[in-house]
C-alpha cells in the first residue's frame, strides 16, 4: 500500500530530523475510510483523501497541531532548519487562525527569535494546548502578540507535557486519595503511628535495595529522618536537593553542586565492554534544565493540577536529568513522597510505601524508565574511553527539555493504586490482626511480651502452628494444653494456615 506521510512524519522525512518518536503518526490513503491502528505503543491513523493538508511546511504543521498534538522537541529542531521568510509567508496568509497563531508562538518561544510580523490587534484569545487533550494550567499567561493563552506548565528551560489519556482519566475517577483516607479511617491513631514507623523503615530499605545497596544503620536512620520531613519541607529547590543528596549517599560521594562530568547508567558485560542503558544530559546543560524543573515545580504547586501528575513530572524529570553523581534514584523516589505529601494527596501523617511495591515489581518500574530512555538512546552520539569516561558529541538538551511524560504519569498512578491495595491496606490489616492476636494470647496465658511476639512470629512461619523444634528451644516449659490453647487463639485472629 502506497501511503503518503502527513503532519510530523512528513516533516521528519523531509528534514531528516533525529527526534524522539511522537505517540502517533498520520498517513494519507489513496482510497477508503479513516481507520486507527495501534502498533506497539504508537497510534497510527490513516486519513482519506479529503484530509490532504497541502504541500507546504506550514500546511503540515497546521495538520500536526490539529490532529497530532504537540511535539516540542521536534518543533525545536524543525524551526532551526525552516527558513523564517517562508514561515512568515505562510503565517501572514491567515494570521488570526488558531493553528497559525500557535505555530507563530511556538517558533518564537522555542527559538528565541522574533518573526517580522506585527502584533495582532484584535480577535479572541485561543488556548495554546487543548485542555481536552492535555493537562494544562487553569490560570494561563496571556500573550498579546499572538493573542494566545499560554497554558502549559513548564518554562522555556523545561516544558513537559502530559496527555489526557483514557488510562489517566480512569485513574482520576478512582480518586485514590479519597480511597486512601477511607482505608486509614478504619484504624486507631495508635495503630497508625505504629504502622508509620514501620513503613518509614521499610520504604528506606526498599529504596536502597532497588539500587542494590545495603545501607548502614546510620544511613537508614538518616533517610528515615528525611522521609519524616517530606510532609513539611519542599525539597525541590537547588540547595535542598544538594543537601538531600549529601544526606542520602555515602559521605565520600557528596556533591556540592550539580555534576560536572557526563554520567550514564550501564552494566559491564565483559571486562572491556560496557552496555549503556541510559545517558543523562551533558553537564553544561544541567543548570538550565534543573532551573526549569524547579520553576515548573513551583508553578504546579500553586494551581490546580493532580498531585500525581505533578509528582510524576518532577520525579521522573529529575531522574532523567540525573543531576548528581550518586543518589539520583533514591532522590527521585523521595520526591514522589515529598510532592504527594505536601499536596495533601495522602492523609496527614501517612505515606505510601512506594519503593516496597516497586521492589516487588521491578519490570514495571523499569518499563516506566525505559519509556523515555529506549527511544532516546539511538539519538545520542557518544564515545566511552578505556577508563569509562563518556563524551556526548551531539546536541541533546531538547530531548530532556521537552519530554512527553504521559507514560510515566500513567505508571505512577498504577504504582500508587497497587501500593494502596497491596501494601498499605494489607499492612494495616496485618497490624490490627497482630494486636488482636497478641491480646488474645495474653488473655490465654500470662507470658512476657517477648515470648508472645516470638510465638506469633513462629506460628506465622509455620502455617499457624508452633514447630516442635521451636517449642523445644523457646517454650519447653509450656504444657501441650497450653500450646494448643495459644495456637487456637492465634488461628482465631489470623485464620488457619496463616503465614508470612
Amino acid at each position: 500500500m502506497n501511503l503518503k506521510p502527513l503532519g510530523y512524519t512528513a516533516l521528519i522525512q523531509k528534514y531528516d530530523l533525529a527526534v524522539m518518536p511522537h505517540y502517533c503518526s498520520s498517513y494519507l490513503l489513496n482510497s477508503g475510510v479513516m481507520r486507527v491502528e495501534r502498533v506497539g505503543e504508537q497510534i497510527q491513523t490513516f486519513y482519506p483523501a479529503k484530509y490532504e493538508p497541502g504541500e507546504s511546511d506550514g500546511d503540515q504543521l497546521s495538520f500536526a497541531l490539529k490532529y497530532e498534538g504537540v511535539h516540542l522537541s521536534l518543533l525545536d529542531r524543525l524551526f532551526q532548519l525552516m527558513p523564517p521568510r517562508e514561515l512568515c509567508a505562510y503565517l501572514i496568509q491567515k494570521p488570526t487562525g488558531k493553528y497559525v497563531r500557535r505555530i507563530w508562538f511556538f517558533y518564537e518561544f522555542l527559538t528565541g527569535h522574533r518573526l517580522e510580523l506585527p502584533d495582532l490587534q484584535q480577535g479572541n484569545y485561543t488556548d495554546l494546548l487543548d485542555p481536552e487533550r492535555y493537562y494544562v494550567n487553569p490560570q494561563p499567561d496571556k500573550v498579546g502578540r499572538q493573542r494566545i493563552n499560554v497554558n502549559f506548565w513548564g518554562t522555556s528551560r523545561f516544558c513537559p507535557v502530559v496527555r489526557r489519556t483514557e488510562i489517566l482519566k480512569q485513574f482520576e475517577q478512582m480518586d485514590l486519595s479519597a480511597r486512601c483516607s477511607q482505608v486509614i479511617a478504619a484504624y486507631s491513631p495508635h495503630l497508625l503511628k505504629r504502622a508509620l514507623g514501620y513503613l518509614y523503615t521499610r520504604e528506606t530499605r526498599s529504596s536502597f535495595e532497588i539500587e542494590q545497596e545495603q545501607p548502614t544503620t546510620d544511613r537508614v536512620a538518616r533517610f528515615v529522618q528525611l522521609l519524616q520531613l517530606a510532609e513539611r519541607d519542599d525539597f525541590c529547590q537547588k540547595a535542598a536537593l544538594i543537601d538531600l543528596q549529601n544526606r542520602t549517599v555515602d559521605p565520600r560521594f557528596c556533591d556540592h553542586d550539580y555534576r560536572q562530568t557526563q554520567n550514564y547508567v550501564g552494566e559491564t558485560a565483559h571486562w572491556h565492554q560496557e552496555i549503556i542503558h541510559f545517558v543523562a544530559p551533558k553537564p553544561e546543560d544541567l543548570p538550565e534544565l534543573m532551573a526549569g524543573l524547579i520553576e515548573t515545580h513551583q508553578k504546579m504547586g500553586k494551581k490546580g493540577l493532580s498531585p500525581v501528575i505533578h509528582a510524576a513530572i518532577i520525579a521522573y524529570g529529575f531522574v532523567f536529568f540525573h543531576p548528581f553523581e550518586d543518589g539520583n534514584g533514591r532522590i527521585h523516589r523521595f520526591l514522589m513522597h515529598n510532592i504527594l505529601a505536601r499536596r495533601g494527596f495522602s492523609p496527614k501523617g501517612i505515606m505510601f510505601p512506594l519503593s516496597a511495591w516497586l521492589l516487588k515489581q521491578p519490570l514495571a518500574y523499569e518499563a516506566s524508565l525505559d519509556a523515555f530512555s529506549k527511544p532516546l538512546m539511538p539519538l545520542l552520539d557518544y564515545d566511552l574511553d578505556s577508563e569509562g569516561q563518556m563524551t556526548v558529541h551531539n546536541h541533546t538538551a531538547d530531548f530532556y527539555r521537552y519530554p512527553d511524560l504521559t507514560p510515566q504519569a500513567e505508571a505512577l498512578f498504577g504504582f500508587i493504586q497497587a501500593t494502596l491495595e497491596k501494601e498499605l491496606a494489607p499492612e494495616l490489616a496485618f497490624l490490627l490482626q497482630y494486636d488482636t492476636c497478641k491480646q488474645a494470647l495474653q488473655n490465654t496465658l500470662d507470658l512476657p511480651d517477648r515470648q508472645i511476639d516470638l510465638f506469633i512470629r513462629f506460628c506465622l512461619q509455620n502455617q499457624g502452628q508452633l514447630s516442635a523444634s521451636k517449642r523445644k528451644r523457646h517454650f519447653a516449659e509450656l504444657t501441650d494444653a497450653e500450646i494448643a490453647a495459644l495456637e487456637a487463639a492465634f488461628q482465631a485472629a489470623f485464620g488457619e494456615g496463616a503465614r508470612i
